[in-house]
């Protein structure tokens, strides 16, 4: 099954981790990524000490828009090694959930390869493994594929008071 966290709100990552631990209290075997993350967000050291296979976009270290053509393209051959490691858990290890955080962000704005991405979510329906999606503005051609769409909608959050993200919180 596909599910995808969407929206502008907060709390996609924050799903897709609740989700991560239930599977994991039920024993499931998962890998869970991080897009256009470089793994310095608080839940990672909670994730592999409960022994979950977790890969991040160690290249990422800043926002896009402030990255030069050189560093996206590394970035997306990073992107597109995840995606291959990703293929390679759901044909030969029995894998149960597979969370892809920022996906939706790095698809759109085809800091991947996505025909090999739509490759691998073909491939994880057929073996039965649950996939997860985050991000922001999901493509109707992901949302037509998907078995379950949230919607985090924004109704009120600090930053519009001028608040900054904070560590334990936002990440």
């Amino acid at each position: 099954m596909l599910h995808i966290y969407t929206g502008n709100g907060k709390g996609k990552t924050t799903a897709a981790v609740g989700l991560t631990v239930r599977a994991s209290g039920a024993g499931k075997k998962i890998c869970f990524m991080q897009f256009l993350k470089n793994g310095t967000s608080s839940e990672i050291s909670q994730l592999k000490k409960l022994g979950i296979d977790v890969i991040c976009a160690e290249r990422c270290s800043k926002f896009t828009y402030a990255m030069t053509p050189a560093e996206l393209e590394s970035l997306t051959a990073e992107h597109n090694s995840m995606i291959e490691y990703a293929r390679k858990l759901v044909l030969n290890d029995n894998i149960g959930l597979l969370v892809l955080d920022e996906f939706i962000g790095a698809y759109t704005k085809k800091l991947l390869d996505t025909g090999a991405a739509g490759a691998l979510l073909e491939i994880a329906a057929k073996s039965g493994c649950e996939v997860v999606l985050t991000g922001r503005n999901a493509p109707d051609e992901l949302l037509a594929i998907a078995d379950y769409i949230t919607e985090m909608k924004q109704l009120r959050h600090p930053y519009d008071k001028g608040i900054h993200a904070r560590e334990g919180i936002e990440y």
